[in-house]
């Protein structure tokens, strides 16, 4: 049976580490190790990107390590800078403590909190709010050097923006003193998370190296480990899709709309997807890429959106969008209309192609419901008024023409 370490290393996984050797020694160990990821409950579900991460906790879990979920609920009144142009817009402690509860049962899916490896699920207010704010600052803020802070990328691209505030430059010293008194609380000793959180995790790492310095107390050699972030082919973040966020949550993100975004993944995402969000064996995953990769794309959307959403529901929408593109003609939502080739041999209005399904009772409608985000084409939300269509974007010299969530009609053009 392949080490922990070494599992995470063939599917992906390993992408900073701050000694990649001391962590595998770690996880390869016999004795399991305390492990932790956080998540600020800045909404009430969770994206896509946050699932990734959580697939690397299951597998550490499955192995035998036991993992802490820290929910934050202190972190997320302040907000990470990272990534942003602008100050994140603060939200109420009501709205924080909803969607901790929300993202408290989302997580719960998704590691197993109960067994002989129960995962624990924490929030950070409970040690971080009864600390006064000055002894918070001598005890924490006398460790944060400010010209190294504002090196880091999360704090240097705000200041260059012009408007780095002090309650952002509070975030990093709260997430780095989780990890310190997760250490001395429950004996953690790995942070793991993405990529973007490297410096948050770095500081966590050295706070405790200086504490221990400063107590003349042996280096508790703390280590931190990120998975890269989830981007596509094209180098654009996979949580962003044309309609928005890509949510967890079916109230969120249809089950049938995230199926439609993995099984129109570019060729060259399948295996990597299918490492992260299958238990397939990577010479599997490969051969079965390297094979028949349309196949293998089928075989990946299904079983991203069985881990998502359960085998019931993947097994639905992958009837329902099988019965759809491929004609079968089972789907009592799916009409079908031939037209004329030739109608796409120049590039015409998208409206004027919605007009040629007949769902749509006039322009306006059509045009209204784009700029509402109600139809898609092929499984892509139509984002535009103005966008031309030809016959490039035909699939199987077919377009699939989505109205709201229900109405389905399927234009052949032959």
């Amino acid at each position: 049976m392949k080490e922990a370490f070494d599992v995470l290393k063939e599917r992906g996984y390993v992408y900073q580490a701050t000694n990649e050797e001391k962590i595998k020694d770690m996880l390869n160990s016999d004795i399991p190790k305390t492990f932790y990821f956080g998540i600020d409950p800045t909404a009430d579900s969770l994206h896509i990107g946050h699932f990734f991460a959580l697939t690397m906790v299951r597998r550490l879990q499955k192995m035998g390590h036991h993992p802490i979920i820290v929910i934050g609920g202190a972190t997320a009144l302040i907000g990470d800078p990272t990534g942003k142009k602008d100050m994140r817009k603060m939200l109420t402690k009501e709205q924080v403590a909803h969607n901790k509860a929300e993202v408290k049962e989302i997580v719960k899916r998704f590691v197993e909190v109960d067994g002989e490896n129960p995962a624990l699920i924490l929030d950070n207010a409970e040690w971080i709010n009864p600390e006064s704010y000055v002894d918070f600052m001598r005890n924490i803020g006398v460790h944060f050097n400010v010209n190294k802070m504002l090196a880091t990328d999360c704090y240097k691209n705000r200041l260059e923006q012009g408007g780095l505030t002090f309650l952002e430059m509070g975030y990093m010293l709260m997430q780095a003193y989780d990890f310190v008194y997760l250490n001395e609380k429950y004996g953690c000793t790995l942070e793991v998370g993405g990529s973007d959180q490297w410096a948050n995790m770095v500081a966590g790492v050295d706070l405790a190296r200086k504490m221990d310095f400063m107590n003349e107390k042996e280096d508790r050699d703390l280590q931190a480990l990120t998975c890269p972030l989830l981007v596509k082919a094209d180098g654009e973040k996979m949580g962003k899709t044309t309609s928005g966020t890509l949510w967890v949550s079916r109230e969120k993100t249809t089950v049938y709309d995230f199926y439609q975004v993995f099984i129109n993944s570019f060729d060259e995402d399948v295996e990597r997807l299918l490492s992260f969000f299958s238990d397939y064996e990577m010479e599997d995953i490969k051969r079965m890429c390297k094979e028949d990769i349309r196949n293998a794309k089928k075989v990946m959307a299904f079983e991203v959106t069985k881990l998502v959403h359960g085998e019931e529901e993947a097994l639905k929408v992958k009837k329902a969008s099988e019965d759809i593109f491929e004609n079968k003609g089972n789907s009592e939502n799916t009409e079908t209309k031939k037209i004329s080739k030739d109608i796409l041999k120049v590039q015409i209005g998208v409206v004027d192609v919605l007009m040629l399904s007949g769902i749509f009772e006039s322009k306006s409608e059509a045009r209204r419901l784009i700029e509402q985000n109600g139809v898609s084409i092929n499984g892509n939300k139509v984002t535009s008024v103005d966008m031309l269509i030809d016959e490039n974007i035909l699939e199987n010299d077919s377009l699939l023409i989505q109205k709201g969530k229900k109405k389905f009609i399927k234009l052949i053009f032959d």
